[in-house]
């Protein structure tokens, strides 16, 4: 194989391919030329482990800035072509300074490796980030090269590299609004993690494809007549087919197989506004433009039901925007439509380079400045924070609040401020009355009522997705005093039982039973030599414990009201769960509570045994 020409080659091409640049062009081409022959003459010994030149890496990733990244700046270019100069040979972040500048050497230096430790790379990464996101974008598209060019690595290598691209430059990507560079990265990282399983997929969408083409082509094409006799040829048509790693997450999603997935193709409409002006001679918003192909078709073909999803009104977080809605082919099949502009088109594909990410670089600071506490969170925080799947939610006020899918109420409290967070005592999405703990969705207005009195609780946590919340929540009770006992979950003993024994392991916890629990019983007999005195198992007004009653009474009037009386009657129990049937005049109530203490319960059940009609109140079972 020729190597000589191989490089002469993509050297070539690079050149061919670089734009007009913003600055003096004579003079930055000449400064990309430079940069070449820098790390054409650095890398001259080395090869990649496909036994290809490395020089060939440096322009593969030059190319990629240039052609799919669209930079027009001469900087990034050169740094594309020594991004591996001064990590890999003898040459110093000091030349690159010296000889190209310090744009320059900022860039090589924010994407050279630290050291082996990937978190503290990611972190160098991220912060660089904060001052220019050229770093990203450089980074971006050396890792898209390494991943198209991973065949050669072993088995081990390949792994690890695919990790890393799934668990960070990925998402990376769709956080930036780079669709193309995400979908590519992801499915790349699919391959090499799951080798027999993409392949599978590979094969039945090759399958799948071939058997629906026809009908998908053909009733593309008599979409395409219904929408040409209002906008002629305004409208460019294509059918679009998933990838395997989208497939295969939306089967883990829906826990089913491939065949039971939908939609495994879309059929998409791209227009130009202009374009549709010139065909009608109207001057319409693309807004307008797509519902109005929408319209067109559903006047046609049956609509699925509540299918109409407007992304142009509510865009995702990422700034994507189309129409998408499904229709019923003349097959008797559903299929998807994406209809979107040119524009929306662009801004899906190269989102962070067609305009500013502030908001989110202004979010990625904030972020990192929070996480910079507790180092070893930072890249799990980062990436629960950022990178996760958005919604945008709303205060009461329309002001935009941009959480991970799946967040809650309670996630939007302490994103508004953390103090409603710590005291969030119920929620209104969209004017109803709802838990703080209730799953928010894209365009939920959301409002939070708050109480000095709620604080906290260790069950907070379950509920909560945002590494902000769980670092306060967190924190707060860290602060709390704890008792310093472990409650069997079998016999849920209670404070000032007077019936407890505690069991001492070897790292001082002690495990509190009533004297009568069976487990009690057994750990006695093993390991007796454990068994210590529990005496300052006292009530605590800020820990509740859950009980279980059960009411036996005869049926009267207004009996059910006098029993829940007599339960809160001078105390702060809280019930959380109530359920009654009544047979043959015969009531039984099973309640749900919780209890501060023993002294407490039997006080409760004191009072309702002496409920008019009451028969018996026993404590049962959680």
């Amino acid at each position: 194989m020729d190597y000589t020409k191989m490089v002469a080659d993509a050297r070539d091409a690079l050149f061919e391919s670089l734009p007009e640049f913003d600055s003096d062009n004579e003079k930055a081409r000449a400064l990309v030329k430079d940069a070449y022959e820098l790390a054409e003459e650095a890398h001259r010994p080395q090869k990649r482990k496909s036994g290809l030149p490395y020089i060939l890496h440096p322009l593969a990733v030059a190319m990629i800035v240039v052609r799919e990244m669209r930079q027009r700046d001469p900087s990034i270019v050169c740094a594309a072509l020594l991004h591996d100069v001064v990590e890999d040979t003898d040459h110093t972040i000091e030349e690159i300074s010296a000889r190209f500048g310090p744009d320059v050497a900022f860039l090589v230096d924010a994407v050279t490796k630290r050291n082996k430790h990937q978190v503290d790379n990611f972190q160098h990464i991220l912060g660089s980030v904060q001052d220019d996101i050229r770093v990203l974008i450089l980074k971006l598209s050396d890792r898209l090269h390494n991943m198209r060019t991973l065949d050669s690595m072993k088995p081990q290598k390949q792994w690890k590299i695919a990790s890393e691209t799934q668990f960070f430059f990925a998402p990376l990507a769709g956080r930036l609004g780079l669709y193309k560079v995400k979908s590519e990265l992801e499915n790349l990282a699919f391959k090499f993690l799951n080798p027999l399983e993409y392949s599978n997929l590979e094969q039945n969408l090759e399958s799948d494809r071939t058997r629906t083409k026809n009908s998908a082509d053909f009733f593309m094409e008599e979409c395409k007549k219904i929408v040409s006799a209002r906008f002629g040829y305004a409208v460019r048509w294509d059918i679009r087919y998933r990838k395997p790693y989208s497939i295969w997450r939306e089967m883990q999603e829906r826990s089913c197989d491939f065949y039971h997935v939908p939609f495994k193709h879309y059929i998409r409409a791209v227009f130009r506004a202009e374009d549709v002006e010139k065909v009608t001679g109207m001057k319409m918003e693309d807004q307008d433009i797509a519902l109005k192909i929408y319209s067109m078709l559903a006047s046609v073909y049956r609509e699925q039901s509540g299918s109409l999803t407007n992304y142009m009104t509510q865009p995702k977080a990422n700034g994507y925007k189309s129409v998408h809605f499904k229709l019923l082919n003349p097959y008797g099949n559903i299929d998807e439509f994406h209809i979107s502009s040119e524009a929306m088109r662009e801004q899906s594909y190269y989102g962070c380079i067609l305009e500013s990410k502030e908001q989110w670089l202004k979010r990625l600071t904030s972020v990192l400045k929070e996480l910079s506490e507790d180092p070893e969170t930072m890249m799990p925080g980062i990436h629960d924070s950022l990178y996760n799947e958005d919604v945008v939610v709303y205060t009461t006020q329309a002001k935009p609040v941009t959480l991970p899918k799946g967040a809650s109420a309670l996630d939007f409290a302490y994103g508004v401020h953390t103090d409603i967070g710590d005291h969030a005592k119920y929620a209104r999405i969209n004017g109803r009355l709802c838990s703080i703990r209730a799953t928010l969705h894209r365009g939920d207005s959301v409002e939070i009522y708050t109480s000095d009195d709620i604080h906290p609780k260790d069950d907070w946590l379950k509920s909560v997705v945002t590494y902000k919340a769980k670092k306060h929540i967190a924190s707060y009770l860290k602060k709390q005093v704890r008792q310093p006992y472990i409650l069997c979950p079998h016999c849920h003993p209670l404070p000032e039982s007077g019936e407890l024994i505690g069991f001492e392991d070897g790292h001082g916890n002690i495990t509190v039973h009533y004297r009568n629990c069976p487990d009690a019983i057994r750990t006695a007999s093993e390991r007796g030599h454990t068994i210590v005195a529990v005496e300052d198992f006292k009530a605590d007004p800020g820990i509740v414990y859950p009980v279980r009653i059960k009411v036996t009474a005869i049926d009267r009037y207004h009996l059910l009201q006098d029993i829940i009386d007599r339960i809160v009657e001078g105390s702060h129990i809280s019930m959380t769960g109530f359920n009654t049937r009544t047979e043959d005049e015969i009531v039984s109530s099973t309640i749900d509570f919780g209890i501060h203490s023993a002294t407490e319960l039997n006080s409760a059940i004191s009072r309702i045994s002496s409920i008019e009609g009451v028969e018996q109140v026993q404590v049962v079972k959680l």
